[in-house]
């Protein structure tokens, strides 16, 4: 029998096509498996990061999510056990998968929801709050807790003690 690939845009067959040829090379395990990339959405709003992964036909528990040094990693493995039969066409992708995405500043990473349903796993993140710059308050007049001083210019003090200057008023 002879199958055509039902295909929604030439790109989406020239990419299929693409992975194919490539998958007898650099992405090829020993047991035959090849590694291969869902597609993933990568949405931001003010609050959040919202990554929509699509995994149809795994299941949640072939699935990890983790974050750590500001890397956040998606991987899984989807398997064809318990499928007997002979294939005419094989279009969906096999085997392990990961995807790794380093994350921007000013996210929280203790803060992180995945949630799985109908096939696509929802990662959102919420972004931290950022330190607000703090407004210092300028005074006008002396330095706090130091009295008005002038220089004779050698770096000494030209104040006068209390006494010399009664004594000064006196004998005028």
């Amino acid at each position: 029998m002879l199958y055509a690939p039902a295909e929604t845009t030439p790109v989406v067959g020239l990419r299929r096509e693409i992975d194919r040829l490539l998958q007898g090379t650099s992405g090829s395990r020993p047991n035959g498996r090849s590694e291969w990339t869902p597609p993933v959405d990568i949405r931001e709003t003010e609050h959040e990061l919202t990554f929509a992964v699509e995994l149809p036909g795994i299941k949640p528990e072939d699935v990890e999510v983790t974050a750590q040094d500001g890397v956040l990693m998606i991987r899984g493995e989807r398997s064809d056990e318990g499928e007997e039969g002979r294939y005419h066409l094989v279009e969906r992708n096999v085997g392990p998968f990961m995807r790794h995405f380093h994350l921007p500043q000013g996210v929280d990473t203790d803060k992180i929801d995945a949630n799985f349903e109908h096939g696509m796993l929802h990662v959102r993140i919420q972004k931290a709050a950022l330190p607000q710059p703090k407004k210092i308050r300028i005074r006008v007049g002396t330095h706090a807790g130091s009295p008005a001083r002038q220089g004779n210019g050698r770096g000494e003090s030209r104040q006068e003690s209390p006494k010399k200057l009664a004594g000064a008023h006196q004998s005028k």
